[in-house]
């Protein structure tokens, strides 16, 4: 008998399994923290391998190139291997490659760390939401993958303003060392509390033309693109337009506002989900076309600029996870190799919100940003509207 025949995975639980489901917590969290939290960092990088900040920003960089390049063809690869081996495997390479970031003295040694972290932060993306959704019976698939993704939004709303807190107390290379020590307790917590599946066998895997073309995937990928572009360019940028309207010494608070509302978000969405799929991506879509037009018009109070950042962070909150919900259940037994199509547009959507958003801000102004961000939000959601019958339904009925 061989190891894919050996595992005996437990039925899915009537339950949410609330110990396995907080080690992927964990992991969203890890991955969300390797992406972003060198952003906060870069002063202390820069000074440290006497570079510029811009060059230190390209570990950011290299993480995105790692994960974009790589989700897809990995996915593909390791779509046989044992889940939880998988799942072992990429934290402990968040383990070994933060380690070294931690203690490398050479700047080059440190870039490819960075790339290579990311090659398995993709693969973590890809993995994530299909374990969670196996991990419990079809109506709390999407309670189970809220739980899983609330990493996310923990990671941006208390990790990063905790990791540049901390890089300025106890120096940012132990910041590392503690992602470090946390992913190496994580995989211990995975090996005890997380269930095993098996991969697919060779006859069952699929390729990735096959799960493109299942409805309702390419329009729920199109709307990841518009609205994931939509949002960054915005939030990019938002200390620039917060400038502009005279609040550049209130952007902390108002990301902190933002950020609160994100955590409320998320916690509705994970309440909801399983029912009202669709109608959560239109309401929150509809919410940030609304919070894009409020800001693009201008002529607002203060308060009115808190109301609209927190408006944005309880509408963009949930999109992780409805989105990788709604790609789930499109592509059914495809859902690691559509997760990982997810990462690769992803990565493409935060390439093209910087850029566009750096021509608008150079070229028509940043008034000329939640224009832009207003047109895309609105794409998506008449994509959602008119052609998602298929890609946004839920499996529970209301």
């Amino acid at each position: 008998m061989n190891r894919e025949q050996s595992i005996q995975p437990p039925p899915p639980s009537s339950e949410l399994p609330i110990t396995g489901l907080l080690a992927l917590t964990t992991a969203s969290f890890i991955a969300t923290a390797n992406e972003s939290v060198p952003a906060g960092l870069l002063p202390h990088i820069s000074d440290t391998f006497e570079v510029s900040q811009a060059w230190a920003g390209q570990w950011v960089t290299a993480c995105a190139l790692g994960s974009g390049l790589a989700a897809v063809p990995l996915t593909l690869a390791l779509q046989g291997w044992p889940r939880r081996l998988v799942l072992l495997l990429t934290v402990g390479v968040f383990c070994l490659c933060n380690a070294v970031t931690a203690l490398s003295p050479y700047f080059a040694l440190t870039l490819v760390a960075r790339l290579l972290v990311g090659v398995a932060t993709g693969v973590a993306w890809s993995l994530l939401a299909g374990y969670a959704r196996r991990m419990v019976a079809a109506p709390l698939q999407g309670r189970a993958m809220a739980v899983a993704m609330l990493g996310i939004p923990v990671a941006l709303a208390l990790g990063v303003p905790l990791s540049a807190w901390l890089g300025e107390q106890i120096g940012w290379r132990n910041v590392f060392g503690l992602l470090a020590a946390l992913s190496l307790a994580l995989m211990v917590w995975i090996r005890l509390n997380v269930p095993d599946f098996a991969g697919q066998r060779a006859g069952q895997r699929l390729s990735l033309g096959h799960v493109l073309c299942r409805p309702g995937v390419r329009p729920v990928l199109t709307v990841v693109m518009l609205w994931i572009m939509a949002h960054y360019m915005l939030y990019t940028y938002i200390a620039a337009f917060l400038a502009s309207v005279g609040l550049d010494r209130q952007v902390e608070q108002a990301l902190l506002a933002f950020g609160i509302a994100a955590l409320v978000g998320i916690w509705l969405t994970g309440l909801l989900i399983d029912r009202w799929l669709r109608r959560l991506v239109l309401l929150s879509l509809a919410g940030f076309a609304l919070v894009s037009l409020a800001l693009a018009l201008g002529g607002l109070p203060a308060i009115a600029v808190y109301v609209a950042m927190t408006a944005w962070g309880l509408s963009y909150s949930g999109a992780p996870t409805l989105l990788q919900t709604a790609l789930a259940n499109a592509a059914a037994d495809g859902a690691d190799v559509a997760q990982s199509m997810l990462v690769t547009v992803l990565n493409l959507a935060f390439a093209g919100s910087a850029v566009v958003g750096g021509v608008l801000l150079e070229t028509t102004g940043v008034g000329s940003i939640p224009w832009a961000t207003f047109g895309l939000v609105l794409l998506a959601w008449l994509v959602v509207k008119v052609g998602g019958q298929a890609g946004f339904r839920s499996l529970s009925k209301p």
